[in-house]
């Protein structure tokens, strides 16, 4: 018997681009990786300035799903942080399609 019943995609968000001055101290090319529905991953080392993360966050579970053809937010990807000095942009990219079971989750 399958005990799957829903699909999520796992999502990559990277820093696309700084047109301002880089105040966080991040770089483009730096990421992190949302998997398994909800754990966020870095890279060993590296850091994700709050502030840019809580930009994208209220995006991030939509992203997961499949969306409605014609959807605003399934042809939008890019995501900018609100600090205007920096202007960094991030792009959400999905990585994989992941089965999962929805009892696992609540």
């Amino acid at each position: 018997m399958d005990d799957t019943d829903m699909e999520l995609y796992d999502l990559r968000v990277t820093v696309e681009r700084i047109e301002g001055r880089s105040v966080c101290g991040m770089n483009v090319g730096d990421h992190f990786d949302l998997t398994h529905s909800a754990h966020l991953k870095l890279p060993e080392g590296q850091h994700f300035c709050v502030y840019a993360l809580a930009s994208v966050l209220p995006f991030l579970a939509a992203k997961q799903r499949d969306l409605a053809a014609g959807d605003w937010l399934a042809q939008d990807t890019q995501f900018a942080c609100p600090d205007p000095e920096e202007r960094l942009i991030m792009q959400v990219s999905r990585t994989c399609r992941r089965r999962m079971n929805s009892a696992d989750l609540t």
